[in-house]
């Protein structure tokens, strides 16, 4: 059995900043082609998908941090809860 003490704040900041970097690298891609299916010219496309991907980046670490805050908080399916549980002697019964 796996088990996991609670994230540091840090961890999900690190978290948060990584996958929004594959996360713009994507939305980059997606809006160039998008950009460049509706006949913009391909350096006005790249400008629109830049614009896109910036914007989109720094909202997203943010609402993906204080997403990962809030699973940090619910106990629900951690590793480190159920060992807890598992660790806890049965109470003793009463005399």
């Amino acid at each position: 059995m796996f088990a996991h003490a609670p994230t540091a704040r840090s961890r999900s900041l690190v978290k948060a900043v990584t996958w929004r970097m594959v996360g713009s690298v994507d939305t980059f891609i997606v809006s160039f082609i998008v950009a460049t299916l509706f006949h913009r010219p391909m350096g006005n496309a790249a400008s629109i998908a830049v614009s896109i991907a910036s914007v989109e980046t720094v909202t997203k670490v943010v609402l993906f941090y204080f997403h990962e805050r809030a699973w940090a908080r619910v106990p629900w399916g951690r590793a480190d809860k159920v060992v807890e549980a598992e660790m806890t002697p049965p109470p003793s019964p009463p005399p």
